[in-house]
């Protein structure tokens, strides 16, 4: 074809005007967390929409004409899509809790930045966790009407679809994205023409094209490089997530962060605050600082305060190898001469992209980046907050590790994504049918105790047959691509037996997460499988990066597990794990279990998912699982420990792992009454509910990030930017002055009672001199952090007590006081420190400059 023009055209399904609001419906992915939508399209052809991945767009485009015209004339038919079709108007124009929390915040326009969003299995642009996540922060944001915009890249290939070969070693395949068949609207300009942005690389620019997906009332907005305007190699950049080699990665991330802003800008969509979902996103920072000092004439200083203000981030990363870092000559290579417009040097690149800027052999950091470029920064546990603060203290080297400014916002999940549909129905009659518009109210979940244990385990079994129907036929098909003798086929129909114990296992396979832990005593294991009466089953699903050989070879332990005679009938491994089969896996396991090396699990959403369908977990007290393990609603794998020797700890946690299965879970789950209820299970299972499901939420997690991040963060990007940027200006020169002028300031002296003893409910006074040369008193804050004194010493979780100026001191220093409060006994310490103070700070740690007493 060489040489000959390609003119093209694109046919569309002609859907009778009485069925216009199918292709409605089809364009916004609203439909996927309806159960009564799903249902809808489900109903056009049953077995269509199960073989094209629940995609109403293709099944719409491969329907026959004459099917179109039975439903036309089918009263059922119609009266169910009015009904679905009223159902997303109404919740279209319904008012917010956002409307209601922040009605003051009307200007507010939030951005939220990810390299992968995972929506729905039909829309292949995710990966894994991180994707799903965000695709169920889009929901969320939907369902509470922030004012919120979702920017990623519009993969031709997406991720890749696993499959095994014969040695069970996973093999990747990378099947084209149909753009067509997608729900993407292309994004038009004034003249109809499609909106083009680019983004400049080493001698080049990239043109990129925008597209999107409605998610409710959340646009989400795809860039594409694959287009004409483009080299060869340079419409490979949003060919596949998280392939190709470091050259790639910077290339995608420059296009996520430069060419999403641009691509907001030339949509009329730009954004007081943005969030960096992960490092990837970072780029983010750096456009808005370029685009203040073209368009408004700012320094770098003054437009990097502005752009500060409005910027959060959220790491997601416990381990430091999972931070994209680039060496530094290749940051250089990719953005000196994009920095160099904005009179930015290599020093000021080293200063935004290390954590020791002068340190030639530390690469440049995208974490780092973010961390320097956002007011905001939280990790998605309590205990990831933790690891994010210790990892990332070298930022804030004067700060004991618990006070680096790093919080935490645990993950949730969008319950009504992952619910099947019998608990819906379930729900809505014992609980009202307020639980979806307020899944965090804690009085409406109390309500589970009111069903009746046969309904509630009746609706849970059901989900458990799905899924052993559905690992029956991808077992088949698998064995069958593999040339599986036909005896072995057929032998596929009696795998796993739908009424006995059923635990699940499924996520990335990384070693960390040690998705081979319940066979190092393959024996044991054997024995508690093969029991007549009381059997228990395993279904594992789960991808390995393809560069990843440690994780293949996980996949390739379990799958040769699975294969042996005594485990043939009870251990499944599913191939291509996606949405769809982590749909049938949560909704149908009774247990799920999780066995990372702790503290390695930042925080981990799949069990989360398991609660609101009646699932129970089995998991190492790590990421989320800290804070809601209760004791009675699931199961807690030790307690808590971190070992330095690996190979020791595998061997307790694998034995306690299989202690606490046949101990325990076997016994409580197989304990039947005259009815054959599991009474005692049953009751855990409503605990877990009610205990689990109103706080790990996406909705309560996006109030969170609202309230803490999105609001405070769109206040202080408007009080820097007005009056011409004016505050932004004056905190630029304060802070030059505070890094010029700081050395000046020092304790010369701290008076305290010498009594080494001090009664419980008693006080005393401490009076300290400061030095504040160039500064005013209000200028500084004089903090005494006393506490509890550990092992080394050190105090380890200091209170704060802020002191008060009380007046000049000798030889020109200031008097600073305050009463320090004795409220337990033990062995106490304090010590004294003076930080920079400004109103427009969004904490005084921020600029890193702490004199200690």
């Amino acid at each position: 074809m060489a040489g000959r023009s390609v003119r093209t055209f694109t046919v569309l399904p002609r859907l009778p005007d009485r069925l216009r609001p199918l292709h409605t419906l089809a364009y916004n992915m609203w439909w996927c967390w309806n159960a009564d939508a799903v249902a809808l399209f489900a109903r056009v052809n049953p077995d269509l929409f199960e073989a094209l991945d629940h995609s109403p767009i293709r099944l719409l485009g491969a329907t026959d004409q004459a099917r179109f015209e039975q439903l036309e004339r089918d009263d059922g038919f119609l009266a169910h899509m009015d009904r679905v079709s009223a159902a997303l108007d109404h919740y279209l124009a319904a008012p917010t809790w956002f409307q209601s929390e922040f009605p003051g915040e009307r200007d507010a326009r939030v951005a939220y930045f990810s390299a992968e969003f995972g929506i729905h299995e039909s829309v292949p642009v995710y990966s894994g966790g991180l994707g799903v996540l965000a695709g169920d922060h889009l929901k969320s944001a939907s369902d509470l009407g922030i004012p919120l915009v979702g920017v990623t890249l519009m993969y031709r290939e997406g991720y890749f679809r696993q499959y095994l070969n014969v040695d069970g070693w996973q093999q990747e395949r990378y099947p084209e994205n149909d753009f067509f068949t997608l729900p993407l609207v292309p994004e038009l300009d004034a003249a109809g023409k499609p909106v083009l942005v680019s983004v400049p690389l080493p001698g080049r620019e990239v043109a990129l094209r925008v597209w999107r997906i409605q998610v409710g009332r959340v646009p989400l907005y795809l860039l594409d490089a694959n287009i004409p305007q483009n080299a060869p190699a340079d419409r490979a950049i949003t060919a596949q997530l998280y392939g190709g080699d470091k050259h790639t990665r910077i290339q995608q991330e420059i296009v996520l962060g430069i060419g999403g802003i641009r691509a907001l800008k030339a949509l009329g969509k730009m954004p007081t605050v943005c969030h960096m979902n992960e490092g990837h996103a970072a780029f983010t920072g750096l456009e808005r600082i370029r685009l203040l000092i073209e368009e408004q004439r700012l320094d770098f200083a003054t437009a990097l305060e502005a752009v500060k203000a409005g910027s959060c981030f959220t790491t997601h990363t416990p381990v430091p190898a999972g931070n994209d870092s680039f060496d530094f000559a290749m940051a250089e290579q990719y953005l000196g001469e994009y920095m160099g417009r904005m009179s930015a040097t290599r020093a000021t690149l080293a200063q935004l992209g290390r954590q020791h800027p002068a340190n030639e052999a530390e690469p440049f950091g995208m974490t780092v980046l973010a961390l320097k470029l956002a007011n905001v920064s939280n990790g998605v546990s309590a205990l990831h907050g933790s690891v994010s603060r210790k990892m990332w203290k070298d930022l804030w080297p004067e700060l004991p590790a618990p006070e680096v400014p790093i919080v935490h916002i645990t993950n949730g999940v969008h319950t009504q994504s992952w619910l099947a549909p019998d608990f819906e129905h379930l729900y809505d009659r014992y609980l009202g049918i307020q639980w979806e518009e307020r899944p965090t109210d804690f009085a409406i979940w109390k309500r589970v105790e009111h069903i009746p244990d046969g309904e509630l385990w009746r609706a849970h079994e059901r989900g458990r047959e799905r899924l052993v129907a559905l690992a029956r036929k991808r077992l088949k098909a698998q064995l069958k691509r593999r040339g599986a003798p036909p005896s072995e086929v057929d032998a596929a129909d009696e795998v796993l037996d739908p009424d006995a114990l059923t635990i699940g296992f499924a996520r990335r396979f990384a070693t960390y997460k040690r998705g081979d832990l319940v066979f190092r005593d393959a024996e044991r294991l054997a024995r508690l499988i093969a029991s007549k009466d009381k059997p228990v089953q395993f279904i594992f699903a789960g991808k390995a990066h393809p560069q990843d050989r440690g994780g293949k070879e996980l996949i390739q332990r379990v799958v040769q597990m699975a294969r042996r005679p005594e485990f043939r009938a009870r251990v499944v491994f599913i191939e291509d794990y996606d949405m769809n089969v982590a749909r049938h896996l949560v909704q149908g396991v009774d247990v799920w279990l999780n066995n990372p090396r702790r503290p390695l699990e930042a925080s981990g959403t799949s069990g989360m998912k398991i609660c609101c369908n009646g699932g129970l977990n089995l998991s190492i007290l790590d990421g989320w699982w800290v804070e809601g393990y209760a004791g009675d609603n699931g199961w807690a794998i030790g307690a808590g420990e971190e070992y330095t020797d690996l190979a020791y700890q595998d061997e307790v946690e694998a034995r306690a792992l299989l202690d606490l299965i046949e101990q325990e879970l076997v016994q409580l789950f197989y304990k039947r009454d005259a009815g054959g209820l599991p009474r005692d299970w049953i009751r855990r299972m409503k605990r877990s509910i009610m205990s689990l499901v109103p706080v790990f939420n996406t909705n309560r997690m996006v109030e969170q990030y609202a309230e803490q991040c999105y609001v405070p963060s769109h206040r202080r990007e408007a009080a820097l930017t007005a009056n011409h940027f004016g505050g932004a200006r004056e905190l630029a020169e304060w802070r030059k002055r505070v890094a010029a002028e700081w050395h000046q300031v020092r304790v010369e002296s701290v008076d305290a009672p010498t009594a080494d003893h001090m009664h419980v409910g008693t006080q005393f006074p401490v009076t300290v001199q400061v030095r504040l040369g160039a500064f005013a008193p209000s200028d500084v804050t004089v903090q005494l952090c006393y506490g509890a004194l550990d092992a080394m010493g050190e105090i380890g979780e200091p209170m704060v007590l802020p002191l008060t100026a009380t007046g000049g001191g000798a030889n020109g220093t200031v008097a600073f006081g305050g009463e320090v409060p004795c409220r337990a006994s033990g062995q106490f310490g304090f010590s004294v420190r003076v930080l920079p103070k400004h109103a427009s700070l969004p904490h005084s740690f921020e600029p890193g400059l702490v004199t200690w007493g």
